[in-house]
């Protein structure tokens, strides 16, 4: 009996998964990248079209970058940032007076438009300078600190004559030797080049006083010491300063410097040689010839 009765056939139900496509597109909006992209770079790519559309216009611009310089001229002009003077320590009134015309500044000036490295090079390649520091105190003061270079000879060069320090670096010029009378005088070419071995050659002729003139530098490798009455002692390159000693010790003993003597050749070590000046030879030639006539 109920094999002849017919069921109805059932109405199938539609698949609630989602198509591949949909399913990969689903998965793709879940990734962090795309997420950031949507969240952040849809936002930024729109403000940055629209910052370019509005900059784009010159006339905005304009007033964009004037708004900016008055914003900037206004905070570095304010009383708090302005330098009003300039001060200068350990340099003397010329000195001073040349690093004042070395940095032409026009006070009052904000310290924004300061450039304290530049300024500290360019104090420095002054040749009177050693070193410097540059700062700006409170108060408004801009604050140099000096340190000059200290002359310790004159060098007589082919330029005239020049002050110099101990390391042989120029200073200033100097109008004539008596300008600084304190000073030993070294000349020749190189001679600034050896300063220290000048002064200590110096030193040891301090015996000989006033008679003293200075000390030559000879063919840019040894010294001559120069005295009064046109006397020359010619030093060795090697050891000047001991052969120099063996010729005060010889003028104490035998006052070899107070005769009618030119030149004491001390570059030979072992065969020192005195050269007689000139009417000192014809006297003394004139003399031997005298007492050959007498004993013929």
């Amino acid at each position: 009996m109920r094999a002849l009765i017919r069921k109805k056939p059932q109405v199938g139900r539609a698949d609630p998964a989602p198509s591949r496509w949909a399913w990969r597109m689903q998965r793709m909006m879940l990734t962090p990248t795309i997420r950031l992209g949507l969240r952040a770079g849809i936002p930024f790519c729109i403000a940055l079209g629209a910052g370019t559309w509005y900059l784009s216009d010159e006339g905005r611009r304009g007033a964009i970058e004037q708004a900016v310089a008055e914003a900037r001229q206004s905070i570095e002009t304010r009383p708090e940032f302005m330098v009003n003077l300039m001060a200068i320590d350990g340099a003397e009134d010329e000195l001073a007076s040349y690093i004042r015309e070395s940095l032409p500044l026009n006070f009052p000036i904000s310290s924004f438009d300061l450039d304290l490295d530049a300024m500290r090079g360019t104090l420095t390649e002054i040749s009177a300078v050693k070193t410097a520091s540059v700062r700006i105190r409170p108060g408004g003061v801009l604050q140099i600190e000096i340190t000059p270079r200290e002359a310790v000879a004159l060098w007589r060069n082919q330029d005239g004559l020049a002050l110099v320090d101990a390391s042989g670096v120029y200073v200033a010029m100097a109008t004539n030797r008596y300008a600084r009378p304190d000073l030993p005088l070294i000349a020749g070419q190189g001679a600034n080049e050896h300063v220290s071995e000048a002064l200590e050659l110096i030193q040891a002729a301090a015996p000989l006083g006033s008679r003293l003139r200075g000390i030559v530098r000879m063919g840019e490798r040894r010294w001559d010491v120069v005295l009064d009455r046109d006397q020359r002692i010619l030093l060795p390159e090697m050891e000047p300063q001991r052969a120099l000693e063996r010729v005060i010790a010889l003028e104490g003993a035998q006052d070899i410097l107070t005769r009618d003597v030119a030149r004491v050749d001390m570059r030979l070590a072992r065969r020192p040689t005195v050269q007689m000046t000139t009417e000192a030879a014809e006297e003394r030639t004139a003399q031997q010839a005298a007492f050959r006539a007498r004993n013929k």
